[in-house]
């Protein structure tokens, strides 16, 4: 007779619970989440005028008197459920601001609109993937460098073979650079926008401090590794009027001028890093590589189409460090940590270029340890300027007040909640993950069952 495995005593466990059909309720409102929260306290909501107490939650009553919350992480290595959540909000995030809706008119349609890519520098030759046959890095006379390396590779590399995107020569490659970059990849952002902003000004005859009186610049970018393991940035930039999305820009704003004072601000851009003995002080620019496209204009037929660009940045912001160049999605303690990361050679090699770095006092103020494991990079994964769009926050609070108008709380003019919560855990035991990840398929399953009945016209969209 085959013994039962832990998790399956678990679940039969869990099963045998007279509270196991709310332990299923409870696991199903939070999508399967595979590392839910778990709080205990207790919620009152009363009529401000006369006391009535008008809904009343106590963990007391619940399985484990506890409830669990999901743990909202973005990256889908961690948390399928939850980071498919966040990129809906992601791409509603987005599109609202490039086709209106939830307070953003829809005449941003018609604004002056690019999907604006910039790359990193080159830091060192890296073995490259083509999809034309086209060898890796031929050369004439190929010779070796100073490690006795050669400087060339005839090979044609499939995108999915591990060598893509390492060093030819790691010793020849300038990893304090690369991290040094990272870490200033911010800074480089900031003074992007203003340098574009003006070359506009100066393009039309302004004088610098008066272009927010005739326009407003607006993005939401996203930063994502290649496979050198450097951070580029995909960005949606947006020309409206001064006060932002509900006031039309001026005539002489037209996606021609932006994509030139684009192009141009990319060029001008320097950030200098801190002096160190060491490494010295490094001039940081973005890479020769840059592409700046219009997207498509209500009713047109050229450019990028406004949902795909969406799309796009909601798949790439729930990437884990499984499905990029990064090893890790938690951060390295000590030195030895990084030699466990399951990453190839260059990553661990910029973690501890990172480790080492951050040792030096010049370069303290860069925080390079902490943030080791996204290799020197720190920002949010994404950003957008608050004239943009919506926010998280607030699409998440919209899905909150839908979710409890199910209360069916009588109508007041004033209600006051008390609510008193704590922390008591997180995450599932063996046999509770397994009922958690059967849920959260089923779910996917539902929902895609149904994406192909509403794209078939079998039910309303």
């Amino acid at each position: 007779m085959r013994q039962l495995s832990e998790a399956d005593q678990d679940v039969i466990r869990l099963a045998q619970d007279p509270l196991f059909p709310r332990f299923l309720e409870q696991i199903t409102a939070t999508g399967g989440c595979a590392h839910p929260v778990h709080l205990s306290g207790s919620t009152t909501t009363r009529d401000t005028a006369t006391g009535e107490v008008l809904h009343h939650y106590d963990t007391r009553n619940e399985p484990g008197e506890r409830l669990s919350v999901r743990c909202r992480n973005r990256r889908a290595s961690v948390c399928a459920p939850c980071s498919r959540l966040h990129a809906g909000d992601t791409f509603h995030l987005v599109r609202t601001g490039l086709t209106g809706g939830k307070t953003i008119p829809a005449q941003v349609r018609e604004r002056p609109r690019l999907f604006v890519t910039l790359t990193a520098p080159s830091f060192g030759p890296v073995h490259r993937a083509t999809t034309d046959g086209e060898r890796c890095r031929p050369r004439r006379n190929a010779g070796t460098c100073e490690h006795e390396r050669s400087v060339s590779c005839g090979a044609v590399h499939d995108p999915a073979e591990a060598v893509v995107g390492q060093p030819l020569c790691p010793g020849c490659y300038d990893y304090p650079a690369h991290v040094l970059w990272h870490a200033h990849a911010g800074q480089l952002w900031d003074r992007f926008t203003r340098a574009t902003r003006r070359t506009l000004a100066s393009a039309v005859g302004l004088a610098q401090t008066r272009f927010p009186d005739h326009a407003r610049l607006s993005f939401a970018k996203v930063a994502e590794y290649q496979k050198r393991a450097a951070v580029h940035v995909h960005a949606v930039v947006r020309l409206d009027g001064p006060d932002g999305p509900h006031t039309p820009p001026p005539a002489w704003a037209t996606p021609e001028l932006l994509t030139s004072a684009v192009h141009a601000a990319a060029r001008s851009v320097l950030v200098r890093s801190p002096y160190s003995p060491a490494v010295g002080e490094l001039p940081l620019r973005w890479g020769t590589q840059l592409d700046a496209r219009p997207l498509r204009a209500f009713g047109d037929t050229e450019g990028l189409a406004d949902d795909a660009v969406a799309a796009y940045v909601a798949k790439y912001v729930t990437k884990g460090a499984n499905d990029t160049a990064v090893g890790t999605d938690r951060r390295v303690l000590t030195w030895g940590d990084i030699a466990a990361v399951p990453a190839s050679p260059h990553v661990r090699a910029l973690m501890q270029a990172c480790w080492h770095l951050g040792g030096l006092p010049e370069y303290e103020t860069l925080r390079l340890r902490p943030w080791a494991h996204t290799l020197g990079y720190r920002g949010h994964i994404l950003t957008k300027s608050r004239a943009y769009s919506t926010t998280y926050a607030a699409l998440r609070t919209e899905r909150a007040d839908h979710e409890r108008a199910g209360l069916k709380l009588p109508a007041t003019s004033e209600m006051v909640i008390d609510s008193r919560w704590r922390y008591v855990g997180s995450g599932h035991t063996s046999g509770a993950a397994l009922i958690a990840a059967g849920i959260a398929e089923d779910l996917a399953q539902s929902r895609q069952l149904y994406t192909e009945a509403r794209d078939q016209g079998r039910w309303g969209k």
